[in-house]
């Protein structure tokens, strides 16, 4: 085997993972999150060229939800769900609070949609009906 080769087996670039890990749609999307800080790598935030190994740490932001997941295996190609859910472990305590703030959510009562712009014709009719009203 090639030097090159051996490398490629016990590291992958970080962009490339998350995409094959199917944290994101797709690698353009994992750069984008990355750049913006969504992501850190062993406590510290990366870089999409950053090189990782099973082992480390990541802590990903995915708003309203934040995973921390232990890398476990590395994946060249996108694969589907039920593989790529074994390159990583999260961790009980990420998944817990994920789990405690979907239920928080579930029950929020749904609030006023606060629409912009202009009335639709409905609304208009039901202001004029208001409006008029004597």
């Amino acid at each position: 085997m090639a030097r090159d080769e051996v490398d490629n087996q016990d590291n992958q670039r970080l962009d490339k993972w998350l995409w094959a890990a199917r944290f994101y749609k797709t690698r353009s999307l994992a750069v984008e999150a990355i750049n913006g800080g969504k992501v850190h790598a062993n406590g510290h935030r990366a870089k999409p060229s950053r090189s990782i190994r099973p082992g480390d740490q990541l802590v990903i932001s995915q708003p309203p939800y934040e995973y921390s997941i232990k890398i476990v295996g590395l994946q060249k190609q996108r694969r589907p769900a039920s593989e790529a859910q074994l390159l990583y472990q999260e961790t009980a305590e990420s998944r817990s609070k994920r789990e405690l703030l979907r239920e928080q959510i579930k029950n929020e009562p749904l609030g006023f949609r606060d629409q912009k712009g202009r009335p639709s014709k409905r609304d208009r009719r039901h202001i004029i009906k208001f409006t008029r009203a004597d």
